[in-house]
């Protein structure tokens, strides 16, 4: 018997990464798991890891910039199965060329609606169900730099993640009366793959010592397993050797085309 026999989680960025990591550690746990990304074939190696571990998943393709694709998915998915008693807001990225130097308005569009309103647009399409329920529980995976302004994200991708910090403490204001909670998780560095969009990419040896994608996934499982009455508002987890204390941080940015 899994912690979450019968519950059923959406898990959004679930190809790679944070996402997956928090996708199968939900599936080993009993929930059944709809995987969303853009890219189909990174869905299916999660598919295939889950079903290998014993999970029970399903796959929906969705561009989370998209509102009217994510209202459909969700739509989808609530006729399929009556609720979603776990969304997992993992889907994000950076772009490598995001200085206030660097960033054009194309590229701070691309991070905004990713990272902030498809967080908020898979939100609103499950809240009102959550809400009718009397339950629910939102994970956020927002950042280190949605808490702390660093050179390091850019403009847009440290409005995007504090935007999606604030985003999530509204919800706990307005509808933990109604059952529903919601954490923020802020990771600080991960070796993910948004490590491949950085400007300077950092060496093995520093990859190592971040933070790995299981130990994000742990932490998504820590916050759906807990009691109902119990809301983690707020998850720093950052790696013991953290960088921005440390002053090993490469915040420099290299010039454009190199």
């Amino acid at each position: 018997m899994g912690q979450l026999d019968g519950r059923i989680a959406w898990v959004t960025g679930a190809g790679t990464g944070i996402g997956r990591a928090g996708a199968i550690a939900l599936a080993g746990e009993g929930a059944h798991v709809v995987l969303s990304s853009r890219t189909e074939t990174t869905l299916r190696e999660t598919e295939r890891l889950i079903v290998a571990a014993g999970g029970s998943c399903e796959l929906g393709r969705l561009d989370v910039a998209d509102q009217a694709a994510v209202a459909t998915l969700a739509a989808s998915i609530l006729t399929r199965h009556g609720k979603v008693d776990i969304l997992v807001n993992s889907a994000g990225l950076n772009i490598p060329r995001r200085s206030w130097a660097q960033v054009e308005v194309s590229g701070w569009s691309e991070v905004v609606d990713i990272n902030l309103n498809g967080t908020f647009y898979c939100c609103h399409a499950v809240m009102a169900s959550m809400r009718e329920r009397g339950e629910g529980t939102i994970i956020n995976v927002s950042s280190w730099l949605g808490k702390h302004v660093s050179p390091l994200g850019g403009p847009s991708y440290t409005a995007s993640k504090f935007g999606a910090s604030a985003l999530t403490e509204s919800i706990n204001a307005e509808e933990g009366k109604n059952g529903i909670r919601a954490c923020c998780i802020a990771p600080g560095e991960a070796a993910t793959p948004i490590m491949d969009r950085r400007p300077v990419k950092p060496p093995q040896l520093e990859l190592d010592r971040m933070l790995q994608e299981d130990d994000l996934g742990r932490a998504i499982l820590f916050v759906a397993t807990m009691p109902a009455r119990v809301c983690i508002n707020d998850m720093i987890v950052t790696p013991t050797y953290n960088r921005f204390y440390a002053g090993g941080l490469e915040t420099t940015t290299r010039p454009a085309g190199t």
